[in-house]
Parts: C-alpha cells; structure tokens; sequence
C-alpha cells in the first residue's frame, strides 16, 4: 500500500482487553498508531500467505515430470472441440 493511497474502507475487530494491551504496547514502542500497526502487521502476513500460494517447490524427479507435462502433446478433448466448433451467444448464437 503507497502512503498517498486514500483509505475509504473501514475493518471493525473484536478483541480481548489483553489482545488490545499488546498491540498498544507493540504500537507504542515503534511510535505508530495501533491502526497503522495492525493494518501494516496484517498487510506483510497477508503477502507472505500469498506469495507461498504463487511458489512452489518441486524435487528433481518430480520437477522433470512437470517438464515433461508441459512438453507432452496436448491430448484430443472432443467434448472441447465440439464446443467449440458452435457459435457462441456473442456471435449470434442462441446459447443453447
């Protein structure tokens, strides 16, 4: 998030009176709002959790298998084909 983006959207937490201390402490000793801190702590988690989704790691036997997968001939899909070869509702098809 860029420090010139406009906030227009508001998130409401329930939390324990302990929960609340400690992120104002935390907040407090790096002389930052409890907001910015939550939103900043939840935004790095957010983009760690998404980028292990984006990543992943293979072992070299099953590395060369997704090679190969790739590499393979596409195999014939008559159901696609046949779909395909009717027109579609954009093309003054009845979409049927």
């Amino acid at each position: 998030m860029t420090a010139s983006a406009t906030r227009t959207e508001k998130l409401d937490l329930r939390l324990t009176t302990a929960a609340k201390q400690a992120l104002q402490t935390a907040a407090a000793a790096e002389r930052r709002s409890v907001s910015e801190f939550v939103l900043d702590s939840a935004l790095s988690r957010a983009e760690e959790m998404l980028a292990a989704r984006r990543h992943f790691g293979l072992d070299g036997e099953r590395w060369k298998a997704f090679q190969a997968a790739l590499d393979a001939e596409p195999r014939e899909l008559p159901r696609i084909r046949k779909l395909f070869a009717k027109p579609g509702v954009f093309e003054g098809g009845k979409g049927k």
